[in-house]
């Protein structure tokens, strides 16, 4: 079933409940919600889309986000949300990679050479929305795409983990089935990108009735999230683990707040156990730290607050918990063998919730999805009472500020500069962020840490850019001439190590 029709059944049951608010106001109630989304999805079909095309959403936090997704399904087709962050030229990489008919944006300048787009906010948006349309969501299979969620690899190129119809319907069931109560007084808000886990966290609470409150900036500011809080109770959002920190350590959260909140969820990112003790003492049982990926939304493990709360030691508040409803996780060795308790292994995982598969890419298709199982490349260790610990991300993945940084990515552009002769990147620990990208690099003479930069800067997304330099001789390589990132992170502590910032 379309999951639209999520928003079709709460538009008879909650009408003129508040369905999006833009800080303290309501942008919309559910009936007119469902007005504007219907409006929206035969805009679409009479600009010739037909089931399945995909649309590309490339805008920041605002609440016409929400009717676009519901539009884009209502209509069959397929939504591509992307970072706001990216860089026009990872855009254009992505919307010739997925064939997307249209793309909704905040920022026309960024996409110039698309064919199709629609300017939130521009005369035609406007337009679409004044039309009358009683448009029932269009007929979708379980196994229909309804969301690419584009993730990167070793490869460097994204890849767009297809999830289908049944996939979010099953993640939003596990929410529903795994989190506190969510009714029609609660109310969620979105401080964090909709393009990720924010925007799958809208659905349970739509199906609901809740309100979607999006803050008036449009992201993360501890003053405006304590601002909401005293006006919405029974409150939950999405948080990195920096967002956590931000939040605990800013003076004016206050018991009032507080008592306004009903849960955090909290992932994206490993968090310290100093952190999360500390957090878990201001907000008492208010915490819920959640694993998942891309090709798993939000889905695989949890420690709920129930647990969090109990006199639980370390090693468990340093895990990721234990596995969802409807989902089973093991840890298996190189020949597919589940390894036993407190041995590392590679985290795999079944269920509903695991992606069909990447577009276009049946080669990484076949790598990732083996014998009913996702392999998530991911190395942890379950122990006896079936705690899932993650050690290490087997792709190098740098997660910062809960965003995913993939070192090739950066290596690939750093080495289209003339004067780079060899780099690897890496990511080191960094109290605020969680961790920040540096680059090493062998190069010609005269090149500097600001150069690069700059090249950086032109070609991809700020956030992914070294952070730091350091300029060598050459890398260390095993006798197989591969890049031995092991020697490159002891380099890291070492205090000989100089490094350049831009």
């Amino acid at each position: 079933m379309n999951i639209a029709y999520i928003l079709t059944q709460s538009a008879r049951a909650y009408c003129d409940r508040p369905a999006v608010c833009l800080g303290l106001s309501t942008f919309s109630t559910y009936t007119q919600l469902q007005d504007r989304s219907a409006a929206l999805a035969a805009a679409l079909k009479q600009r010739n889309l037909v089931k399945g095309d995909r649309v590309l959403i490339f805008m920041g936090n605002r609440p016409e986000y929400i009717e676009i997704l519901f539009a884009i399904w209502t209509a069959g087709c397929v939504a591509v949300p992307l970072n706001a962050k990216l860089h026009p030229n990872e855009v254009t990489y992505i919307h010739a990679n997925c064939d997307a008919a249209l793309a909704f944006t905040d920022r026309p300048e960024d996409v110039e050479g698309f064919s199709a787009v629609i300017a939130v906010g521009g005369p035609e948006y406007n337009a679409a929305l004044q039309a009358s349309a009683d448009l029932q969501p269009a007929h979708a299979a379980q196994t229909d795409p309804a969301w690419i969620f584009y993730t990167s690899g070793t490869t460097g190129r994204p890849k767009g983990a297809i999830l289908t119809h049944r996939n979010l319907w099953t993640m939003t069931t596990s929410f529903l089935a795994d989190m506190c109560p969510v009714t029609e007084m609660s109310a969620a808000l979105h401080p964090a990108p909709l393009s990720h886990a924010a925007g799958l966290f809208m659905l349970p609470f739509a199906q609901r009735g809740a309100a979607n409150v999006v803050p008036q900036s449009g992201g993360f500011d501890p003053h405006e999230i304590v601002t909401l809080l005293h006006e919405y109770p029974h409150s939950s959002f999405f948080v990195a683990p920096t967002m956590l920190t931000r939040l605990t350590a800013y003076p004016a959260l206050d018991t009032a707040a507080i008592e306004n909140l009903d849960l955090l969820f909290c992932g994206g990112a490993p968090i310290y156990v100093a952190d999360l003790r500390r957090a878990m003492a201001l907000l008492g049982n208010r915490i819920w730290i959640g694993y998942g990926q891309g090709e798993a939304p939000c889905t695989i493990t949890y420690l709920p607050p129930h647990i969090l709360s109990w006199e639980i030691p370390d090693s468990w508040l340093g895990s990721v918990g234990i596995p969802r409803t409807g989902v089973t996780v093991c840890v298996v060795d190189e020949t597919g063998t589940q390894c036993p308790p407190d041995v590392a292994g590679e985290v795999i995982v079944s269920g509903d919730v695991v992606m069909a598969g990447y577009w276009g890419n049946e080669t990484a298709t076949a790598s990732a999805l083996r014998d009913g199982w996702l392999h998530t490349g991911d190395i942890g260790s379950v122990d006896a009472h079936g705690f899932l610990t993650l050690k290490d991300r087997s792709k190098d993945v740098i997660i910062s500020g809960g965003s995913n940084i993939y070192p090739r990515e950066v290596e690939e552009v750093l080495l289209r500069h003339s004067g780079v002769v060899e780099t690897n990147v890496v990511g080191r620990e960094e109290a605020e962020w969680g961790e920040e990208v540096i680059a090493f690099v062998v190069a010609e003479p005269g090149v500097t840490a600001q150069a690069l930069d700059r090249f950086c800067l032109d070609n991809i997304a700020r956030f992914k850019r070294p952070k730091a330099y350091c300029f060598v001789l050459e890398l260390p390589k095993s006798s197989y001439g591969k890049i031995l990132k092991t020697e490159l992170r002891q380099m890291l502590t070492d205090p000989d190590t100089q490094f350049e910032k831009p």
